[in-house]
């Protein structure tokens, strides 16, 4: 029963006492009775009965509303983020079952369903910008662990070649596979999570130095990320002159590579600061190493990358492909921060 159907048994029962008791004044009031007599006698008999009745109605109309407010929407609200918290709580309880994996399943369509069709099409854009990030994006624990021993030991690899798709039709345009299944496919995951560890190694170096303040996180960030876009748009504009085409989110795939060196840097000349003073000698020491591990992935990189014939009124494509390998010397020096190390 309706919220509109418990106000109206509400105001029939108080309308059904009120004229039982009008009746009995008025057959009061021809008898010679006084309206004391009623207001006193008719009040006692009157309003325990009218109370009974409401009282009745609140026991009859109460529960149904509770039995109908605790009725679960068909349809979830997506928008509410207790809901994706208890969605993947939910999947977490049964990771330990046997149908782990159908659960973890479910909870992994729902989750695409959810940002397809709720902040996907809310945020203009978003849906175009997951698109084009998602191929970078998709990796395993075996593509990671591969493309890091690759970046830091480049020398000891021979084959740099991406490996393309079968295309769709003869008018197709060519497409490469994924990073899970081809090491040699740039990624975003791993330049990003470097990122990330090279800032906060940074943080800890000013920390044990007692020279923490809030500001270095956005100040090391700011600096590494305008430092990377200035390199990209370089590296752009040698292309263009080349007439070549390349992907700009390749271009930061190549160049965010460097954080994972400067991680590797930061990382050993903490540890050895700290415990045998020989901060700036580490860090030296496993920057020539990681510097020139970088370049010669960017030369074995980019040498796969542009084609073999380019424009001939463009630079010439031997001269650019050692530009941006030697470029990458001076960036990594660029955005160190050795400062406070001991």
């Amino acid at each position: 029963m309706s919220t509109g159907g418990f106000y109206e048994g509400g105001y029939s029962g108080y309308s059904g006492g009120g004229s039982a008791g009008g009746n009995a004044g008025y057959n009061n009031y021809n008898n010679g009775g006084g309206g004391g007599n009623y207001s006193q006698q008719q009040q006692q008999q009157h309003y325990p009965q009218q109370q009974q009745n409401y009282s009745h109605q609140q026991q009859v109309q109460y529960p149904q509303q509770q039995q109908q407010q605790q009725q679960p929407d068909p349809t979830l609200n997506f928008w509410n983020p207790s809901t994706a918290m208890a969605m993947s709580t939910a999947a977490a309880a049964f990771s330990n079952s046997s149908d782990s994996r159908v659960m973890f399943g479910v909870a992994e369509s729902m989750g695409k369903q959810f940002l397809e069709t709720s902040w996907a099409k809310a945020v203009p854009g978003l849906e175009r910008s997951m698109l084009a990030l998602r191929p970078y994006f998709a990796v395993d624990n075996g593509y990671v662990k591969s493309k890091m021993g690759r970046v830091l030991f480049p020398f000891v690899y021979k084959d740099w070649a991406r490996q393309e798709k079968d295309p769709a039709g003869p008018d197709s345009p060519q497409t490469f596979a994924l990073p899970i299944h081809d090491i040699n496919a740039p990624d975003l995951y791993i330049p990003t999570m470097s990122l990330l560890t090279y800032v906060l190694l940074c943080a800890l170096c000013y920390g044990t130095a007692g020279k923490f303040s809030p500001e270095i996180l956005p100040d090391v960030t700011s600096k590494c990320l305008v430092t990377q876009i200035l390199e990209v748009i370089a590296i752009r504009i040698g292309f263009y002159m080349m007439e070549s085409p390349v992907a700009i989110m390749d271009l930061l795939s190549y160049t965010g590579y460097k954080y994972l060196g400067l991680s590797v840097n930061m990382l050993s000349g903490v540890v050895l600061g700290h415990f045998g003073g020989y901060g700036h000698r580490a860090y030296y020491f496993t920057y020539l190493w990681t510097a020139t591990a970088i370049s010669y992935f960017i030369l074995k990189v980019m040498a796969n990358t542009i084609p073999r014939i380019t424009s001939a009124a463009g630079p010439k494509r031997q001269f650019m492909v050692l530009g941006f390998a030697g470029s990458q010397f001076a960036t990594c020096w660029f955005v160190s921060q050795t400062k406070f190390l001991n």
